[in-house]
């Protein structure tokens, strides 16, 4: 997995993984990634997009588009903004989702 910066806006993004069947929105509740009532552990998804936008005069408005890939064949986009999640995400959870 790396970053591609291949859209001008998080919203542009969104929508092309939308177009490519990414049609759910998953949350981070933990050490999991939540979706219609279903909990995905870190070893229940893979991570198969991100796009990385970073503000242009603020690097706290940093944001990045997730396209993910559950086990059980649930695609979706998970969105995050710098800062968010800090105190709720696991270190594991935080391991996978760092850009590499």
């Amino acid at each position: 997995m790396s970053a591609k910066y291949k859209y001008a806006t998080v919203l542009e993004a969104i929508k092309q993984l939308r177009d490519a069947g990414f049609m759910v929105d998953f949350n981070i509740e933990g050490n999991f990634l939540s979706a219609n009532s279903s909990k995905y552990h870190i070893d229940d998804f893979e991570i198969v997009e991100v796009y990385r936008y970073e503000g242009d005069s603020n690097p706290d408005e940093e944001s990045t588009v997730y396209g993910v890939a559950s086990k059980d064949g649930v695609k979706g986009i998970l969105v995050t903004s710098y800062g968010m999640y800090i105190d709720d995400i696991s270190g594991e959870l935080l391991q996978k989702l760092s850009l590499k």
